[in-house]
């Protein structure tokens, strides 16, 4: 039987009716993606989730969806008016709607981006540059935290805050600690991806070297712990940076001794006491060499007005035991700092925590403070870089460093001393790479508010800033912390990021470990479903 024709005028106006149901689909409102989204959570999870208090939309509740989407975005710059915004929020209150989330993201083909604490520095984790629509998963309802001292551990879900995983761990013991970051409000979830290093970090190593088990939802909606993801699955994630292999929805972390007595200073030394950078110089040359129980930072900060401005550099310690014995550590290693007793403080862990982030040492507030999950520093704007040095920056450096950390007002700078446990753990152990040979880490961090008229400028001084460094720290790769992300470095455009392209900014955060994590990526999701601006492509 023959194939009878169309007239012109039929196939015309089926293409029409074709398009327009096409046009129809592509246009479809956010509300019947929701719909579709809510409808196939119910098919794929029996625990009821009520919708007033998991789904924020801008349609439903135009002023609660931006209360919400601001909750814990810690980088105001992602939020803008400019900045893309999600179709809607959810909020999984048990974790097989984590387990259905990711069935119905894949089903219905929406892009997401999860969220613990929203501490990405280029605010990944609720902002998608390169694909919408996309939704937001937020973890904040998942935070319960069980601490286990018989066992030292603690199973920790990934909404908590690190302020609150401390707090419930000083319910329990004064002499237990975890050696995680030190701002309260960083949510557990996806700091413990990038490493996580804290004031134990020289006697401990990082949060992610303390890592004992996980508990994640894969590309397939399977809910895996250590045993079920495998060893390569098991590395990948302490270190391997968020967003990549799945979605933490929990952590068992090694807890670790603390004294009950531990001794914290601040000596602050401005230009004109350090003028020929006497004490800045030593520092560099004993910091990551000092007994491990004494972490050492240098904070650098812009003091006085612009007739008098200089530089103000704290140096802010925390040693694990007395005074007594503190001043022995400095009187014999840097007795150029000219620490005295009447600088130190003792306390025990719990303080030293509410110390380190930045609270009121002469009032000091209640240690509850630490589960409000607000972050010390308020709402600002900023751009972070990072930096490792494998040798100290001789003072021609630190006076063409400092003249140019003078051109700003707001401008931070944080140098971190390694050594200790972290020279003794292999680079290869987990993904972080910064391991011995590294001295210490910077930060170069410039925060602004929102009467700022030029933040082009707050952001083309740091990479000034940055740049001018570039002889004085490490090379080949120059070395970067994933957890200070900084999309300056490369990043991938869209779902087929080349092995070649992210590897530009790859080797910069995992070295040598880049390779074996492209290649568990390419067997856990070859299909590249958890990907973002940074994620791992798959070969």
């Amino acid at each position: 039987m023959g194939v009878s024709k169309l007239s012109p005028a039929i196939s015309y106006i089926s293409f029409i009716a074709l398009y327009f149901s096409f046009y129809t689909v592509a246009s479809t409102s956010s509300n019947s993606l929701q719909d579709d989204f809510i409808n196939c959570l119910h098919q794929n999870t029996n625990v009821d989730f009520p919708l007033e208090k998991t789904f924020f939309t801008p349609q439903s509740n135009a002023s609660l969806f931006i209360e919400v989407l601001k909750s814990t975005a810690q980088n105001q710059r992602y939020l803008t008016k400019s900045m893309p915004k999600p179709e809607f929020i959810f909020k999984p209150v048990h974790e097989s709607h984590v387990q259905a989330s990711i069935i119905c993201s894949k089903k219905l083909g929406i892009h997401h981006r999860v969220r613990s604490g929203g501490h990405d520095y280029e605010g990944l984790s609720y902002v998608s540059h390169i694909e919408t629509p996309f939704i937001i998963i937020d973890l904040s309802k998942l935070r319960q935290i069980n601490v286990d001292i018989e066992d030292n551990s603690v199973w920790v879900q990934a909404g908590a805050t690190v302020g609150e995983l401390y707090y419930r761990i000083s319910e329990k013991s004064k002499i237990h600690g975890c050696p995680a970051g030190i701002y309260p409000s960083l949510g557990i979830g996806g700091h413990i991806t990038g490493g996580a290093y804290g004031s134990l970090m020289r006697k401990y190593g990082l949060a992610a070297d303390n890592v004992l088990d996980a508990k994640i939802v894969d590309a397939n909606g399977k809910l895996l712990d250590r045993t079920a993801m495998g060893e390569d699955m098991f590395w990948a994630i302490r270190g391997g940076a968020g967003g990549s292999f799945g979605i933490i929805l929990s952590w068992k972390i090694n807890l670790v001794p603390v004294p009950q007595t531990l001794t914290v200073f601040t000596v602050t030394k401005t230009l004109d006491q350090d003028a020929g950078f006497k004490i800045l110089s030593k520092w560099q040359q004993v910091a990551d060499k000092l007994v491990e129980e004494l972490f050492l930072r240098v904070f650098f900060t812009i003091a006085g007005n612009n007739e008098n401005k200089t530089v103000a550099m704290s140096y802010i310690g925390q040693f694990l035991g007395d005074k007594g014995n503190l001043m022995e550590v400095m009187n014999k290693g840097f007795p150029e700092l000219g620490l005295s007793m009447k600088d130190c403080i003792e306390m025990n862990w719990i303080e030293s925590i509410m110390y380190s982030s930045g609270f009121s040492t002469t009032t000091p507030p209640p240690p509850e403070v630490l589960l409000q999950a607000k972050s010390p520093i308020g709402e600002v704007y900023f751009k972070a870089k990072s930096d490792f040095a494998k040798e100290p920056i001789p003072i021609l450096g630190l006076k063409g460093m400092i003249k140019k950390f003078l051109e700003e007002n707001a401008a931070l700078m944080i140098w971190t001393p390694y050594g200790g446990m972290m020279d003794k753990i292999p680079e290869s152990e987990i993904p972080f790479p910064h391991r011995s040979g590294t001295s210490f880490m910077i930060q170069y961090y410039r925060s602004w508010s929102d009467t700022e008229k030029r933040p082009d400028l707050r952001i083309k001084w740091i990479r000034e800033l940055y740049s001018y460094m570039t002889p004085y720290v490490s090379s080949n790769p120059r070395q970067a912390y994933v957890n200070y992300r900084d999309l300056d470095l490369g990043q991938n455009n869209n779902l087929k990021t080349s092995f070649k392209q992210a590897q530009v900014w790859g080797a910069k955060y995992f070295k040598d470990n880049f390779n074996r994590l492209v290649k568990i990526k390419t067997k856990v999701d070859p299909e590249n479903f958890f990907r973002h601006e940074q994620s791992i492509p798959p070969l």
